[in-house]
């Protein structure tokens, strides 16, 4: 860990952290770095946060272990702070083999990285630009705020009226229409009540027809099953007589 970085590096000054041997690629952790490069210190934690990377969690430790070194070495509140710089080196690979098929083995090359936070103060120019910007979005918000509950008072001031005039005792008139409507809908239920009535005698007057027409068809199929004996006694009596001729005439049988 270092505290601070000199100019005579390149790179603007600041606090900076360093993750050695973290076992993710150098180019997946590059896309994320891509993401909180030049952001406060507030908007990359937020970023960090809810990215959905793996290895968004190192970033986010390494960029806290940079804001860390910044408050603690150096008296700089962090929300002063801004990422300045922020780069992933690979670093050593690791060398395993897979067996593979006919006594073959096919290298595998395990990725490793070192990522480097440097995070910086921002100048004074700076930080009262930001200021006058938060301070502008604050007003323009309080100033959204008001337009929106000057333009509700009226529509409540209109419903305040609403609400007296409905309050208002009824005149004669509505309690003649209110008299009217309760007559009309009890001549109504009295028609419905006729029409039910009709209704259920127009069904008991089926049902006794139904059970009619069911007394018929028994009876016919009675005199149908006593036709069918009869018919059946007659076969019987005529196969007898047969019988009877052929045992009474045995010469005209010879």
């Amino acid at each position: 860990m270092v505290s601070m970085m000199p100019d005579s590096l390149g790179i603007r000054p600041g606090s900076k952290a360093v993750a050695r041997h973290v076992r993710v690629s150098a180019s997946k952790a590059r896309a994320v770095l891509d993401l909180v490069r030049g952001l406060s210190y507030s908007r990359a934690a937020e970023i960090v946060a809810f990215s959905e990377r793996s290895v968004a969690g190192v970033v986010g430790k390494c960029l806290e272990s940079a804001v860390a070194n910044a408050e603690h070495n150096d008296q700089i509140p962090a929300e002063e702070l801004f990422v300045s710089a922020c780069y992933a080196d690979e670093g050593p690979t690791l060398k395993r083999w897979r067996p593979r098929a006919r006594g073959r083995a096919t290298p595998i090359n395990k990725r490793t990285c070192h990522i480097t936070m440097v995070v910086s103060r921002y100048t004074a120019e700076e930080l009262e630009t930001s200021e006058t910007n938060s301070s502008r979005a604050g007003v323009s918000r309080r100033e959204r705020v008001e337009r929106s509950r000057s333009a509700e008072a009226p529509s409540d001031d209109s419903q305040a009226d609403d609400v007296v005039a409905t309050s208002e005792p009824p005149s004669r008139s509505s309690d003649n229409t209110e008299v009217s409507s309760v007559e009309e809908s009890a001549a109504e239920d009295g028609l419905v009540a006729e029409n039910e009535q009709a209704e259920v005698s127009s069904v008991e007057e089926s049902a006794a027809e139904d059970g009619l027409v069911a007394e018929n068809e028994q009876a016919e199929s009675e005199s149908v099953e006593e036709s069918a004996a009869e018919d059946g006694l007659v076969a019987e009596n005529e196969q007898a007589e047969s019988e009877s001729e052929t045992y009474t005439n045995p010469e005209e049988r010879s």
